[in-house]
């Protein structure tokens, strides 16, 4: 049995920014010779994907759905909702996920955040929008009940207000203000700033790519896909698709089954931020979150036992 905890030796503090330090995280020091020379070898996020595939039960999460949505509310508790506060949580208890290198040097982000895409309707010149979402990480909210008011609070205003967000602003912006080679010189002299850990706070915090983890939900869109890449820009470290609902097989000893729904999760990150073992134990935290719903109503830095 592993027992998860927030107040570990391993769990990030706030700590005085130090020489070294970015805007956005601490610089581990003190690291071992791998992983010193892991980002000279390959120093490109593309270079170094794992790949990683889960196919999860959801039978009590759909129960624990029923449960939230007894009262028929507008805006309905969804998959969506958990998969994201069991992610926040996992991270929560596993700050290395939190990890990202850039400048060939490793740093604990200060911020958990997600990004995922908010569809204006399901056609296909709909207006998208880029959703970034601070995760709470001392509040006595849980981390559902976290996300599903900030995520009511963009849909309503994307699909209601029609407002764009900011990242989407900047964009269209740069694009309408800058020829294309001026806009090429531009993008290369902020890929230097964030090299050198000077790239404007301003721009960082409107831009998906330099979260925590971004989520695409192709389960909404009647999709599966069980990867997406990384990107090079940026210091985004952990991308998570989310599969469409269906039931699968479940064989007992014998060799009997029965079919259940799942859904499937395909998460690709940075092999570089931890090693085997330890990726290993954050996804089976998270896979008994998901299993286990009803943990995910206590706060996002209770404890865990699996």
């Amino acid at each position: 049995m592993f027992i998860f905890l927030t107040h570990s030796e391993d769990f990030m503090k706030e700590t005085k920014r130090r020489l070294g330090d970015r805007k956005d995280g601490y610089r581990v020091r003190n690291l071992d010779s791998m992983h010193v020379i892991a980002p000279l070898i390959m120093p490109n996020r593309t270079d170094n994907e794992a790949v990683m595939n889960e196919v999860l039960d959801i039978t009590n999460l759909n129960k624990y759905l029923e449960k939230k949505n007894a009262d028929n509310p507008e805006f309905k508790y969804t998959f969506f909702h958990v998969i994201l506060g069991a992610l926040a949580k996992t991270m929560v208890l596993r700050p290395r996920l939190n990890r990202f290198y850039e400048g060939s040097r490793l740093f604990d982000r200060k911020d958990i955040t997600f990004s995922f895409v908010v569809k204006k309707k399901f056609e296909d010149d709909a207006h998208e929008a880029l959703a970034i979402i601070k995760v709470d990480k001392d509040s006595d909210v849980s981390p559902v009940e976290q996300f599903y008011t900030k995520v009511k609070k963009i849909v309503y205003s994307v699909r209601r207000e029609n407002k764009k967000d900011g990242t989407t602003d900047i964009m269209d912006t740069l694009v309408s203000l800058l020829p294309l080679p001026v806009l090429r010189f531009f993008m290369r002299t902020l890929k230097w700033l964030d090299y050198h850990g000077k790239y404007p706070y301003s721009l960082m915090k409107e831009d998906p790519y330099f979260s925590s983890v971004f989520v695409s939900n192709l389960g909404s869109i009647k999709m599966n896909a069980s990867y997406h890449h990384l990107a090079n820009w940026g210091t985004n470290s952990f991308f998570v698709v989310v599969g469409e609902k269906k039931k699968r097989p479940f064989f007992k000893e014998d060799g009997t089954f029965e079919l259940r729904d799942t859904i499937e999760l395909g998460m690709t990150i940075d092999e570089r931020i931890a090693d085997g073992v330890y990726f290993a134990k954050s996804v089976k935290i998270l896979r008994h979150l998901i299993e286990n719903p009803e943990l995910l109503d206590l706060p996002i830095n209770t404890e865990v036992d699996v």
